[in-house]
C-alpha cells in the first residue's frame, strides 16, 4: 500500500495547491480584482469537475475492453499526472492571465482525472479490507493538505513568487510518475489473499 499512498499523497499535494491558493495567486500574480479572481478559480475548478466525472469511467471503460487492471488504474494514473505537469509548465513562463487560467483548467483536468483510478486500486487489491486500504491511502491526502499550504505560504512569504508553488507541484507529480509504476492494481495484498485461504479442515 506505501506507493499508493505516496502516489495519493503526490495527488493531493497538487490538489491542495489548487484549492488553497489559486484564487490569491490570480488576485496577486496577475492584479485581478475580487470578481475577476473568482472567475478565472471558477474556470479552473470546473476543468477539476470535468476530469472528476470523465476519468473514472474511462478507466472503467479500459478494464472493461482490456480485462488489465494495470492499464485501466496505473497507466492511466501515469499518463494523467504526466499531462498535468506539463500543463502547468507554461504557467511558469507565460506571463497572460488568461492563457495562465487556460493551462491551470487543463493541470487539474489532468490531475482530477486520475481520482477514480486511484481510489478503485485498494479495491482491485484488498477488497475484502478495502475499506482500510482506502483510508491509508487517502492518509496521504491528509498528509498533504496539512503540509502544501504551510510549505506554499513560506516560499511565498520568502521569495513573493506566486509561480514558484507550481514548482514544487511538477516536481511530486514527476515522483508521482515515477512511485506509480510500483503499484500493482492487477495483484491482491498477501493479507487478502490469506483471507481468501480457508484454514485447514475448515469447508469454504
Amino acid at each position: 500500500m506505501f506507493p499508493v499512498t505516496l502516489v495519493y499523497f503526490c495527488y493531493a499535494w497538487t490538489l491542495w495547491l489548487y484549492l488553497a491558493w489559486i484564487p490569491s495567486f490570480f488576485f496577486h500574480s496577475y492584479g485581478q480584482d475580487l470578481k475577476n479572481s473568482a472567475l478565472f478559480s471558477a474556470g479552473v475548478f470546473f476543468g477539476g469537475v470535468v476530469g472528476d466525472a470523465v476519468g473514472g469511467a474511462v478507466s472503467d471503460r479500459i478494464l472493461k475492453k482490456t480485462g488489465d487492471p494495470n492499464k485501466a488504474r496505473r497507466n492511466l494514473v501515469v499518463g494523467c499526472f504526466i499531462c498535468s505537469l506539463l500543463s502547468m509548465i507554461p504557467v511558469l513562463f507565460i506571463h497572460n492571465v488568461n492563457w495562465a487560467a487556460i493551462f491551470l483548467s487543463l493541470g487539474f483536468f489532468w490531475s482530477e482525472f486520475t481520482v477514480g483510478a486511484m481510489w478503485a486500486i485498494p479495491m482491485d487489491i484488498a477488497p475484502r479490507f478495502s475499506g482500510s486500504a482506502s483510508g491509508l491511502m487517502n492518509s496521504g491526502s491528509a498528509l498533504a493538505a496539512i503540509l502544501s499550504p504551510l510549505i506554499f505560504g513560506y516560499v511565498i512569504d520568502r521569495t513573493g513568487n506566486w509561480e514558484l508553488p507550481f514548482l514544487g507541484s511538477i516536481g511530486l507529480l514527476v515522483l508521482g510518475s515515477i512511485a506509480a509504476f510500483w503499484m500493482k492494481p492487477g495483484e491482491k495484498l498477501a493479507i487478502d489473499q490469506l483471507a481468501e485461504t480457508p484454514a485447514v479442515g475448515v469447508v469454504a
